[in-house]
């Protein structure tokens, strides 16, 4: 009974539940990124390069033959996903660099503000105040 408890309370700390709302936004943004880099970049990159439709770009290296389908290397695709990468790691690293400068101006604020004496230090400051009198 002691493991249903400890993964009881795993599955109900804020940690967990922050993950999984990431992960699950996380899956939505690749989704549109990869609908951003076939349906709106490349059309009209492959319409610059003379109406090259680069999902369908491929090395062939073995033909059909026999009622065996074609062996070839989808560069194009392979193509389609590095854009896909390349534009969601920036977006990650722009995500990133704005949680660390709010974090940096959280922290300089935090050290700007006096910092209230302990108990003991107050103790301390009445004995020197009594003596001084």
């Amino acid at each position: 009974m002691g493991m249903l408890q400890e993964f009881k309370e795993f599955a109900v700390k804020g940690n967990m539940i922050d993950m999984a709302v990431g992960i699950i936004i996380g899956g939505a943004f690749g989704t549109i990124v990869k609908s951003l880099v076939e349906d709106v970049i490349m059309p009209p990159i492959g319409l610059a390069l003379g109406g090259v439709d680069f999902s369908n770009i491929k090395i062939p290296l073995k033909a059909a033959a026999d009622g065996k389908e074609a062996v070839a290397m989808n560069i194009g695709t392979f193509f389609n996903n590095v854009i896909s990468f390349l534009i969601i790691a920036w977006a990650v690293f722009m995500l990133v660099k704005a949680i660390n400068t709010l974090k940096k101006k959280f922290e300089k604020e935090q050290a700007a503000a006096p910092a209230e004496p302990s108990s003991t230090d107050k103790l301390l400051m009445e004995i020197r105040d009594a003596l001084k009198r």
